[in-house]
């Protein structure tokens, strides 16, 4: 971190400082796409300012749209590849079924695999996958079985 960047935030409308100084990291490729900027109370030690002088710096970076916050993971920097953008762990689960299911991989009538099966493959908890596949239920995109399992619903006619 240079000299610059370090300095304490002072003078009139310091929330604009931190918000050109996280910009220009944010360019620079510091934080690059889809990347976690730090939270308003290490942004406000490591400037020397409140914490809510920061929460207006962040807010007016996610005014311009170059970054979102996403509840629970913090502020996060725009990514236009829907894929490369740091979204909640299900949503990305769900994205990918709801992709083999479009393009036939799972063709309709298929059984998804299990629980168990999707919780290896990504890594993910069991409440995370079950999220996932509700998601997937409430598009009408799959329907459960009780006791055989969930498959693809066949597309309406």
């Amino acid at each position: 971190m240079s000299v610059a960047e370090s300095r304490w935030l002072t003078g009139g409308r310091v929330y604009h400082q931190l918000a050109d100084r996280l910009r220009a990291q944010i360019t620079a490729g510091t934080y690059p796409p889809g990347s976690t900027l730090p939270s308003e109370t290490a942004l406000a030690d490591r400037f020397r300012i409140a914490r809510s002088t920061a929460r207006r710096g962040l807010a007016v970076l996610e005014d311009e749209g170059l970054i979102i916050t996403l509840p629970g993971k913090g502020r996060v920097v725009r990514c236009d590849d829907p894929d490369r953008q740091a979204a909640y762990r299900y949503q990305a689960i769900a994205r990918g079924l709801r992709e083999q299911i479009r393009t036939g991989a799972l063709p309709s009538g298929a059984l998804l695999p299990s629980e168990h099966a999707l919780c290896r493959r990504h890594r993910a908890s069991r409440n995370t996958v079950r999220h996932a596949l509700a998601e997937l239920e409430r598009e009408g995109l799959i329907t459960t079985a009780h006791g055989k399992g969930r498959f693809v619903r066949p597309a309406p006619d």
